[in-house]
């Protein structure tokens, strides 16, 4: 059982580390980082309970609205709310990288979870898989939807809300291609492994974007 907590924590601690450690400006950890961390592996149930009455109800039909659409926009739409609700206007959000932190702080706390659950039930053959592609998926969606509301921390307010919807929108958009490419494809080598470098592309490029805009803010607002 220690094992197998083990192998299914510590993907999302590894991914989480990556992140944090390369923000230049980090101090001591903020406490909103384990919040957000906690606030994931909660959302968890919630989300598991919907999709279950969903499922009971045999309100869709169709697998792919089920397992790509729907599935996609309930996680993401769960993790905006306590992004918007519970970080945005906190005090430790202090520079736009501050956001891919949170973001991807709050979406590895919900992956972890569900690690531990799915290793749970189907033991621990799968832990390699999970830890490249549902793990880190999740890592790199908290990322790209953790760097819109950078931006929306500190832009004007009419952009603000622009920004924030692109956060949800561009989370559940990525979410949706990498469920269709697990849909789409029985082997992986052609659809989930290929959007899984792009993703990695993707969100590497967002985190660079993020520290050239700290670096920004820092120069014009410098701590006192």
């Amino acid at each position: 059982m220690l094992e197998l907590l083990t192998v299914a924590i510590a993907p999302g601690l590894a991914l989480f580390s990556y992140f944090y450690l390369r923000d230049q400006f980090a101090g001591e950890p903020s406490r909103l980082i384990f919040h957000c961390f906690l606030y994931g592996a909660l959302l968890t149930f919630p989300i598991l309970f919907v999709q279950y009455v969903f499922e009971a109800e045999h309100v869709f039909q169709n697998t792919f609205v089920k397992s790509v659409l729907f599935s996609s926009l309930l996680e993401e739409f769960f993790k905006w709310i306590v992004l918007l609700a519970a970080v945005f206007r906190h005090i430790d959000f202090e520079d736009p990288y501050d956001g891919i932190l949170y973001g991807a702080s709050l979406s590895l706390g919900f992956a972890t979870v569900e690690n531990i659950l799915y290793l749970l039930e189907f033991g621990l053959g799968t832990a390699f898989v999970r830890a490249f592609l549902p793990v880190s998926s999740h890592a790199l969606f908290g990322v790209v939807m953790g760097f819109y509301f950078g931006r929306a921390k500190f832009t004007g307010k009419r952009e603000s809300k622009w920004r924030l919807a692109t956060a949800l929108f561009a989370a559940s958009l990525l979410h949706m291609a990498y469920n269709a490419s697990l849909y789409a494809y029985d082997n992986l080598l052609y659809g989930a492994v290929p959007f899984m470098l792009f993703l990695w592309w993707f969100g590497l490029r967002k985190v660079r974007q993020a520290h050239q805009l700290s670096v920004s803010h820092y120069h014009n607002n410098p701590p006192d």
